[in-house]
């Protein structure tokens, strides 16, 4: 339990990093960054893939489009809602939607793995998910008085409903892929997070030949292939394809595959508290009284999920058992 939650404190500390990158190169569209971070980690997978290619040889092919699946959902699909909805909403409010995942994952695998996890009870689940919507309630009032820059209203929501898709996007992944490490507690962790990255690397670098042809040929004048700072942008999508992507998704693994998936879920809020420590921190100032307000209602709905006991499903008898 102690080395599983330690892991998930250093899978949230890497993450957090992907809620900056975005305010780091504002002027490269989302898609564009999305495809870079996930073709460096497909690049930095090949060497550390060679060095283990025996343990990946004991995957199926099944396993490998399960890890194509996931990388596409959990890894593209996420970040590429996600930078949008920082560069449309701020990164403060992106990361309180995102801190909603503590309690979106334990309610789904109520929902899915109750009779594998045990369940938890709804009406104990019910004042978390209130004090977290009340958080979000606070940080999105405080970002508004402080202002987004480019503000408008169309922007701000459809950032939001971005938002709300990569919390989608990742409940999903996450719940598959700690199903998948503990059915499977055979295989090494680092080796399923080496083959994510290989799974992704063939469409990761379609998908960037593709924006960079869709930049080519839009009204927008964009330098190719790396931007107009590509020093920054290729160290920035090798840092985090090395800190966020792999050694975090490492870190996760190892997580998932000692730790029930009813449990792991709450302790995604390491992610959005560092997230939300990187970006106030990126604007060198403190975050305002509303929106600390916001993150200790996070805190208190996350720890309220957290103490709710899974109890055992008990099968109602069917009439056959019941004559019998």
């Amino acid at each position: 339990m102690l080395s599983g939650v330690s892991y998930a404190l250093l899978a949230g500390l890497m993450w957090g990093l992907i809620f900056v990158g975005p305010l780091i190169v504002p002027d490269y569209p989302a898609i564009l960054q999305a495809f870079g971070r996930y073709l460096a980690l497909g690049i930095i997978a090949l060497p550390i893939a060679w060095l283990g290619r025996k343990r990946l040889k004991q995957l199926s092919l099944h396993d490998w489009f399960t890890a194509f699946r996931l990388s596409c959902v959990g890894n593209i699909v996420y970040y590429l809602c996600l930078a949008c909805a920082i560069q449309r909403t701020g990164a403060p409010i992106s990361t309180m939607i995102i801190g909603t995942l503590p309690v979106v994952i334990p309610v789904c695998a109520n929902l899915i793995y109750s009779q594998q996890d045990g369940q938890l009870p709804w009406s104990r689940l019910a004042p978390a998910l209130v004090v977290i919507l009340l958080g979000l309630v606070l940080v999105n009032s405080a970002e508004l008085r402080h202002g987004v820059p480019g503000f408008n209203w169309w922007r701000y929501l459809s950032g939001i409903g971005l938002a709300l898709i990569a919390v989608a996007s990742w409940a999903w992944f996450a719940l598959r892929n700690g199903r998948w490490l503990r059915q499977n507690p055979d295989k090494n962790p680092l080796m399923w997070a080496t083959a994510q990255g290989l799974a992704i690397l063939p469409l990761s670098l379609l998908g960037y030949l593709l924006s960079c042809l869709w930049l080519r040929h839009s009204a927008v004048e964009f330098p190719l292939p790396f931007g107009p700072r590509p020093a920054v942008f290729i160290t920035l999508m090798l840092a985090i394809a090395v800190l966020c992507s792999w050694l975090g998704n490492l870190c996760w693994n190892i997580a998932s595959q000692r730790l029930p998936t009813v449990l792991v879920g709450p302790l995604i809020v390491f992610e959005t508290l560092a997230g939300l420590l990187y970006a106030f921190l990126l604007r060198h100032q403190m975050p305002p009284l509303m929106t600390l307000c916001g993150i200790s209602c996070l805190i208190i709905g996350v720890v309220i999920a957290v103490r709710v006991k899974p109890q055992p499903v008990q099968t109602l008898a069917t009439p056959v058992e019941k004559n019998r």
